[in-house]
């Protein structure tokens, strides 16, 4: 039976991109190269997972570019539309690479930036034992982690921080398949890489199995002669073995009775088969042999160590250009498709019916698709939303300085102190930088998670040290190395807990604003997900001075605005981040849907993650009063300190840690320009985007949209000018003047800076009190400003 179904799904993901390719041939005349022969080459090994292996715990990363062989396989299932099928890489059709957002299918982790979604599974693996480890989802079996991986995927770095993290962390569950198939997209891969793959996941305690011959060549190795045949095959080099794949039967008797001929009982053995039947043979590999997948997985199966298949396959198996090194850009004719099909017994018209060329009656089929294992999964029931209370810890003291990094490590202090099921959810992690990113507190309250317990040595022997690290199964940190893709990766992880292990979790994670751009694709991966979790980056910009430019970042809020499914906020003081911290926690468990909030434009229903950019820099607080209105303005994205006159003709708008140097230029110029108002913005992304999809809405006929920043702008007078100031891009707020046509001076930061004061820094680059002052004159130049200093 799952042989007939095997048949079926490389037909079936054959038509699919013949199909596709007919499309685009009359639209663009665009071609798809990539899926056929990749795909191709894992069509045995998904069919004996998905209708043979997998229970319905269990969670597959399907190598990207087998998804017409995934979305083929979803529909024998039932869980993929014809028409998605039919229209694959077309618009909502079924996509490119597997997708848990734009598929409708049940793809479990997406794939397509290679590497990322074969280490999302290891995390995913730590984070179900987080969850067991804590007393939740009992009531659900543990589930296998499964990862499809290329063997050229292997080539990405990200993969090995994986491996070290999960050695570290015990991994369990985790299983990963290597498509052996020894082509990449250019080229045919070293000779002797599974030897290092081997290696590799045996020291870091993995199982690992090679599945290199079939149940024909072990049968033929038992033969007179089988011996010598072996080791012909062993000693064959990579590119021989994928160019006599190509060429066939003939082309393999040629060069096996040169290397091999007149040796008795291995002449024998080759001529005492057909063309036909020799290339059979010859490409009998086990990643293409039923029987010994599924012998190999289920003796896996009966424990939970991590386990590394090298799986020997042929890129293209079962096509025309099986084994050609230029066959990953290469596409079948349409007199090959043709040939196939009728090799199929597919009758012209019937190529999308089910059971179409199958020697199985359909009824019979039907009976066994229906019980498979995996058929048996059902949707889950959505996690509970976790209540946030009403309003966070506010620390600091007005007119005492304070950073936002260090409010942040206060308030979470604070939320350790409670005993509730929010404080609970909560799990942390960071690369290496838990005590400098100030989660320290949190950690000596909530401790570092393990699935064994280890005392802190230094606590047992009585030296004195600020913090407590203290491992054990309920401990809410998890402490990861230095390696920000493991960073996001883990996020992303813990942010689909409540869709992939039904318990809903509230991640928040630390590093050096800076290596976001180290973690970039990951970051970016982890969005597209729609992972749920809470990145707090700092410290941030050039007010990192005595550290230079390695650890100063410049570009990293204009990621923020950039990264779909982050909404970024950059609060200047503690009770800002309070106010944003507080909607975060809430923000991160929505999932709605609707038309834009009308007061906003902003989507904020749909939920997303969120990202803090915070700074050491201590900063004199406020004394004031946090009220309904004004909490709503901070979150979403901006509100006046100091509104402007009816007359006004400057306003300065800052984001972030200079905001005592714009209040200080408010103040020098006050005397001398009329009306002049300070803008306070706490997310550039979320007035941005806001003020983009006002426009959009105007556009489609409702006049009367306006967004935040707009209504912020109404009253200016058309002369008035503005200067924004941010320690980083300048950018970020460059487009302000285009809300309501005013004229704008954008300071910031753009090159690399270097070692010295915040003061040195802040000159140097012109964001300081003085530099805004002299830029606010030069726009509005009506008369001399009494307190203004020459630049030096």
């Amino acid at each position: 039976m799952l042989a007939e179904l095997e048949r079926k799904v490389l037909w079936l993901a054959a038509w699919t991109i013949h199909n596709a390719n007919h499309l685009r041939d009359e639209q663009e005349g665009i071609k798809i190269g990539g899926h056929q022969a990749s795909s191709a080459s894992l069509a045995t090994i998904l069919t004996a997972l998905y209708f043979g292996v997998l229970r319905p715990q269990d969670r597959v990363a399907v190598k990207p570019h087998a998804s017409p062989i995934f979305h083929a396989i979803q529909y024998l299932l039932g869980k993929q539309s014809l028409e998605k099928l039919q229209n694959f890489r077309a618009y909502k059709g079924a996509q490119s690479y597997p997708s848990r957002t734009k598929d409708t299918d049940d793809v479990d982790f997406s794939t397509g930036s290679v590497g990322l979604g074969v280490a999302q599974t290891l995390f995913s693996s730590l984070v179900q034992d987080y969850v067991r480890a804590h007393g939740w989802a009992k009531d659900r079996p543990e589930g296998r982690m499964v990862a499809l991986v290329g063997d050229a995927e292997m080539d990405e770095g990200n993969i090995f921080e994986a491996l070290l993290e999960g050695w570290k962390h015990g991994l369990r569950n985790t299983w990963w398949i290597v498509d052996y198939n020894r082509q990449s997209l250019d080229a045919v891969v070293r000779e002797g890489l599974w030897q290092r793959f081997e290696a590799i996941f045996a020291n870091f305690g993995w199982d690992v199995v090679i599945l290199k011959y079939g149940v024909l060549l072990e049968a033929a190795f038992k033969e007179d002669g089988g011996e010598r045949l072996r080791d012909w095959i062993d000693n064959c080099p990579n590119q021989l073995y994928s160019a006599l794949c190509f060429q066939g039967g003939a082309a393999w008797r040629k060069r096996l009775l040169d290397d091999l001929g007149d040796q008795g009982p291995v002449t024998a053995l080759i001529e005492r088969r057909s063309d036909a039947e020799l290339a059979k043979l010859m490409t009998n590999l086990a990643g293409h042999d039923l029987p010994s997948l599924l012998e190999a997985f289920e003796k896996a199966g009966s424990h939970d160590r991590p386990t590394c298949f090298i799986a020997y396959t042929i890129k293209g198996f079962g096509l025309p250009l099986a084994g050609h090194k230029d066959n990953h850009a290469g596409l079948m004719t349409p007199a090959q498709t043709e040939t196939l099909r009728e090799a199929m017994g597919v009758r012209p018209g019937q190529e999308w019916d089910r059971y179409e060329g199958l020697g199985v009656a359909p009824a019979a089929l039907d009976r066994f698709v229906a019980e498979v294992p995996f058929a048996a999964r059902k949707a889950g029931e959505p996690a509970p939303h976790i209540e946030v209370p009403a309003r966070l810890a506010m620390p600091g003291q007005p007119g005492k300085p304070l950073s936002t990094q260090a409010g942040f490590g206060q308030i979470l202090n604070e939320i350790g102190r409670e005993a509730n099921d929010f404080s609970d959810r909560i799990v942390t992690t960071s690369p290496d930088v838990t005590v400098s990113t100030n989660l320290g507190p949190w950690v000596n309250r909530r401790g570092l998670f393990a699935l064994e317990s280890v005392a802190d040595l230094f606590k047992a022997e009585r030296i004195p040290s600020t913090f407590n690290w203290d491992f054990s199964p309920k401990g809410q940190h998890l402490e990861l190395g230095i390696a920000e893709m493991n960073l996001f990766l883990m996020l992303s992880a813990l942010g689909l807990s409540h869709a992939i292990h039904g318990e809903r979790l509230l991640p928040v994670g630390t590093l050096y604003d800076p290596f976001i751009y180290r973690g970039a694709d990951a970051l970016n991966y982890a969005c597209y997900q729609d992972a749920r979790f809470i990145l707090v980056a700092t410290p941030s910009g050039v007010t990192l001075a005595p550290e230079g430019g390695a650890h100063q970042s410049i570009g990293t809020p204009l990621i923020g605005m950039a990264q779909d499914g982050l909404a970024a906020f950059e609060p200047a003081f503690v009770d800002e981040l309070s106010t944003i911290l507080r909607f975060a926690f809430d923000y991160i468990q929505r999932n709605g849907d609707g038309d834009a909030d009308e007061r906003t434009w902003l989507r904020d229903q749909t939920g997303g993650s969120v990202y803090l950019r915070l700074s050491t820099r201590p900063i004199e607080q406020p004394g004031r009063t946090i009220d309904a209105t004004l909490a709503r303005e901070i979150v979403d994205g901006a509100y006046w300190l100091r509104e402007p006159g009816p007359n006004a003709e400057l306003v300065i708008a800052y984001q972030g840690a200079v905001a005592p140097e714009a209040i200080a230029a408010t103040g020098l110029l006050a005397e001398d320009r009329r009306d002049i108002g300070l803008l306070a913005i706490t997310s550039a992304d979320r007035l941005n985007a806001g003020w983009t999809a006002a426009g959009r809405a105007r556009e489609r006929g409702l006049v009367h949209a306006r967004s935040h920043v707009e209504r912020l702008f109404e009253k200016l007078p058309a002369h008035c000018s503005l200067v924004t100031v941010i320690d980083g891009h300048p950018a970020t707020l460059g487009w302000l003047g285009s809300v309501g046509g005013h004229r704008t001076r954008s300071l910031g930061v753009e090159h690399f800076g270097q070692t010295g004061t915040i003061a040195d820094l802040y000159r140097h680059h012109g964001i300081d009190a003085q530099s805004i002052a002299r830029a606010a004159s030069a726009l509005a130049p009506h008369q001399p400003v009494r307190h203004l200093k020459p630049a030096s």
